[in-house]
């Protein structure tokens, strides 16, 4: 019988697909043991701060990930960061392969004028904010100004717009940072503009996101039935609809249609619209955006503008990986041949493909990834327990019966709030509950 020792690198949704792929390939004749690495003390990637508070749907693939911990060739470390705790090459010399698993964690540039101003952010450092990510909690996020701007066409982009535009005692049941709630609640913002480069025909959101809108208790949704009426006409008269598109649009003529409540709060959603200049000083005050049109299908710029004044702008238009030390990036992602990056390294989820699909996406993804990788194994390598150089750097890493503990203590301080949970934000906080020991 061949025993082999496989790490995953990231604890989000495609690291903990890519062990599952792991688990499903052993055999009578073939052992898996798995180790996951992930830099963050807590795992669970994007479900635990990516997904929308208010999705807590979405958020149950947790207990997914859970029964595959649960298996005894399991093996999690938090609080390890690859490339600066341990490299990928020392990783390579102890295990027979190694997945990279990071996703795509920096958010694309806008690339334009203005984008460093105070209260300009991305979508990678905003979502973070408000779902409690350690790295973030303390995001310098300002909601001082009656108008918001949300930059992007896809369910992200909604996400955040929807958040500043609901009213905050929508989300007290929610996981929602507590930092972040409080921001909420005292916040200004009361119209909120969602601003996509193409037409509703080219939008990215998924129907589900915008069934949602009509049903926010204190908030009115704008859309304009035109637009959407002429996006219907376009792609009727190049043939068949999609079904999605189908749903989408009709979604959207929906939203268009619907009555207003006539309340304080709204959310306004433009198409053919491209930024082109953030402007103040210091502080964000503007957005100036090109208008553009569409001719025989394409996307064509004009010669009119328009600027909002806003106190805060949110972009959302796409993900790019994170630079790790010995990685091959280009175009946002690890440079990889169908997973395979070199001889016993290899990537899966949006490291691999960029920033597309949903979460389950990345399982079929690892799939075919780990088909790969058991298809390459030959002779076990003789190795030692990562643990061992852990303990001997003084690297305080967190077992799976840690973050069972922490997990609890979450969920309990979340029970007595009447939430899901509360998550833990300062490192000493979630240490004492730990009490870790090395």
């Amino acid at each position: 019988m061949n025993e082999f020792r496989i790490a995953i690198v990231g604890a989000g949704p495609a690291g903990y697909f890519a062990a599952q792929a792991l688990q499903n390939s052993q055999t009578d004749e073939l052992k898996i043991g798995i180790d996951l690495f992930e830099k963050l003390p807590t795992p669970w990637g994007l479900v635990r701060t990516g997904v929308a508070p208010d999705h807590p749907k979405i958020k149950s693939v947790s207990k997914v990930f859970e029964k595959i911990a649960s298996e005894e060739n399991f093996r999690l470390f938090c609080g390890v960061e690859i490339g600066v705790d341990i490299s990928i090459t020392e990783l390579q010399q102890k295990y027979d392969a190694v997945i990279i698993a990071t996703g795509s964690a920096v958010g694309k540039k806008l690339g334009i004028p203005g984008e460093d101003l105070s209260g300009v952010f991305s979508a990678a450092e905003f979502v973070p904010w408000y779902n409690a990510h350690l790295e973030f909690v303390d995001l310098p996020v300002q909601l001082d100004s009656e108008v918001a701007v949300v930059i992007g066409a896809g369910n992200v982009a909604m996400d955040v717009a929807r958040i500043l535009a609901i009213e905050p005692s929508e989300l007290d049941a929610t996981d929602t940072s507590l930092t972040a709630l409080s921001a909420l609640h005292n916040s200004k913002i009361r119209e909120v503009h969602l601003f996509a480069r193409r037409g509703p025909e080219h939008a990215a959101f998924t129907s589900p996101e915008l069934r949602e809108l009509p049903k926010l208790e204190h908030t009115d949704v704008y859309l304009d039935k035109d637009e959407v009426e002429a996006a219907l006409e376009r792609v009727t008269s190049a043939g068949e609809i999609p079904k999605d598109l189908n749903s989408n649009l009709e979604a959207m003529l929906a939203i268009a249609q619907a009555p207003k409540k006539n309340v304080p709060r709204s959310l306004h959603i433009h198409f053919l619209s491209t930024p082109t200049l953030i402007s103040g000083d210091k502080q964000v005050h503007g957005i100036t955006f090109q208008i553009n049109q569409i001719q025989d299908g394409k996307v064509i710029a004009t010669d009119q503008t328009m600027t909002i004044a806003c106190g805060l702008v949110v972009s959302a238009i796409g993900y790019e990986a994170k630079e790790i030390s010995e990685l091959p990036l280009e175009n946002g992602r690890v440079v990889n041949v169908n997973g395979r990056v070199s001889a016993g390294l290899y990537v899966v989820g949006w490291a691999k493909r960029g920033p597309s699909g949903v979460i389950g996406t990345n399982k079929s993804d690892s799939t075919e990834v780990v088909a790969l990788i058991v298809a390459d194994l030959t002779t076990p390598k003789e190795k030692s327990d990562i643990s061992e150089l852990l303990v001997s750097r003084k690297i305080k890493f967190i077992k799976q019966t840690d973050w069972s503990k922490l997990n609890e203590a979450e969920v309990e301080a979340g029970q007595a709030a009447g939430k899901p949970r509360i998550k833990f934000t300062d490192r000493k906080q979630i240490d004492s509950v730990l009490e870790v020991t090395q």
